[in-house]
């Protein structure tokens, strides 16, 4: 396990846009260019993806089971780009638990995008489930404007069964080698926080949106033949530079009684009009 002062090798890959089918005609080539963008965003979550590889390689099935991430996206990631993930700093606290800043560079040496793991020393406390209660879904779902977010509290709930041997899936997704996920057979972090994404658009009829940041605390794992039930409500209406931002307080439940992961989740859900503050 790294520890202080110790940074953790870099990570090397090319990025994939696996998401050009995708509802979010964002990760389309035409669609964003429209947006002023050079070609299809490779998604929020693939990129919070790479982030974790090397984390999770210098600390394991802790940090899976207890870990904390922020990631913030700055600039996009693009198909074919060949990134690499560094780590900036690593250091402990006084009480033993260990922080990391890490960055995923573009070929150009930009910063795409920005995080801080954290792995503390003992096990965080959980929500209540009491907070997060299952939801059903709209019969329509909502418009993508502020009037309708405003209305808006406890989103209707997704779920899924996990498969572990479906795990290549994920890995070949986000160019994860690490043998952690079929040794353990549990949940990679980039398929719990697709259900973030889902959580959403189940919710409301998005246009091309953008995932722009999540703050993730784990608190367990989730195992082959689990179901996951993703919860949440909506936390905060703003709007940035003409985009109208939604933020998502989500909860992560195995089989309906295990909270697995907290997320606060950070969406542009309307992009704002061609000339509009600019």
């Amino acid at each position: 396990m790294s520890t202080t002062g110790q940074a953790f090798p870099p990570h090397h890959l090319r990025a994939r846009n696996a998401a050009t089918a995708s509802e979010n005609k964002i990760h389309d080539d035409a669609v964003a260019r429209q947006h002023g963008f050079s070609g299809g965003l490779v998604p929020g979550i693939t990129v919070f993806g790479y982030l974790t590889s090397p984390i999770v390689q210098a600390w394991g099935e802790p940090w899976l089971e207890r870990g904390f991430l922020t990631a913030r996206f700055r600039q996009p990631v693009y198909d074919g780009d060949d990134v690499t993930v560094v780590t900036t700093a690593v250091s402990e606290d006084s009480d033993g638990s260990l922080t990391a800043d890490v960055e995923v560079h573009n070929p150009a040496d930009a910063v795409c995008a920005v995080g801080q793991a954290r792995l503390p020393a003992g096990a965080p406390q959980p929500p209540s489930l009491e907070d997060f209660p299952e939801a059903p879904l709209p019969d329509v779902r909502l418009p993508p404007t502020p009037e309708a977010m405003a209305t808006i509290d406890v989103l209707g709930s997704v779920g899924a069964g996990f498969h572990a041997s479906r795990i290549d899936d994920t890995m070949a997704l986000v160019g994860d080698d690490l043998p952690i996920y079929r040794e353990l057979g549990v949940a990679h972090p980039v398929w719990l926080l697709y259900f973030a994404n889902t959580l959403l658009a189940a919710n409301v009829a998005l246009g091309p949106w953008i995932h722009t940041a999540s703050a993730v605390q784990n608190f367990d794992l989730l195992h082959d033949g689990e179901r996951l039930s993703a919860r949440g409500r909506v936390a905060g209406l703003s709007e940035r530079s003409g985009h109208q931002v939604v933020e998502l307080d989500v909860l992560f439940v195995a089989d309906g009684v295990r909270p697995v992961t907290h997320v606060h989740h950070s969406v542009i859900y309307r992009l704002r009009t061609s000339g509009q503050n600019e």
